[in-house]
């Protein structure tokens, strides 16, 4: 039987959100070290694992951060693959990061901080969302050449992994954090044939979960 050409292959890249962490401080954690998965994360991770057992997946790449290491490495167990990493799946960067930032509490009470709250659209506290879409389709698309014709696995943090949707969507990258789709080791898988996405779907192979959880 005669292999599909690349430009016919149907490739499926699931951009994954990697599992709960241990923060009981309840800081704004980002790119910061030494925060790994809680006990919970780390059945998420295997939540996942088990879920994509049966898939053809061919290549998996992480964000260097360690909780998204730990989340991709039970899937590369299951399919006996190394876990690549990419910087481009990283956390977006934060000027809030260390502190807390629940509503009402910790740094956005605090006068010294508003000035950085501005402009929500860009966003003048951190990482502009344009720059966030960019970096993470990057990262989708080398994952895509990798696995053509098979499947991959992204393995990435809630603000990069909504923002990239959006941007696939058409959708505004400014948004409201209360709405965002993305649970905790929620896959939001990208199907493409050939170079063309044709469609996106969202799955919680480990539940749903509180989507304004900081630091994630």
């Amino acid at each position: 039987m005669t292999e599909p050409a690349p430009s016919e292959s149907r490739t499926i890249v699931h951009v994954l959100r990697h599992g709960e962490v241990h923060n009981p401080s309840g800081i704004l954690y980002g790119r910061l070290p030494g925060f790994r998965l809680s006990v919970t994360g780390e059945a998420q991770a295997r939540s996942v694992a088990s879920a994509l057992a049966d898939h053809d997946v061919a290549h998996i790449v992480a964000s260097p951060l360690e909780r998204a290491q730990q989340t991709a490495q039970p899937i590369a167990d299951k399919h006996g693959l190394p876990v690549a990493t990419d910087d481009n799946l990283i956390e977006a960067g934060n000027q809030f990061e260390g502190l807390r930032v629940a509503v009402g509490d910790g740094a956005l009470s605090r006068p010294r901080h508003w000035w950085k709250l501005r402009d929500p659209f860009t966003p003048s506290w951190g990482e502009p969302y344009l720059q966030i879409a960019h970096r993470m389709l990057a990262a989708v698309n080398a994952a895509r050449i990798a696995a053509v014709g098979r499947e991959a696995v992204c393995v990435s943090h809630q603000l990069p992994v909504w923002t990239l949707r959006r941007f696939l969507e058409g959708e505004r990258l400014w948004h409201n954090p209360q709405h965002r789709q993305c649970s905790l080791a929620s896959m939001t898988s990208l199907v493409y044939q050939g170079d063309t996405l044709v469609d996106i779907v969202y799955s919680e192979p480990a539940g749903a979960s509180d989507p304004t959880v900081h630091g994630a």
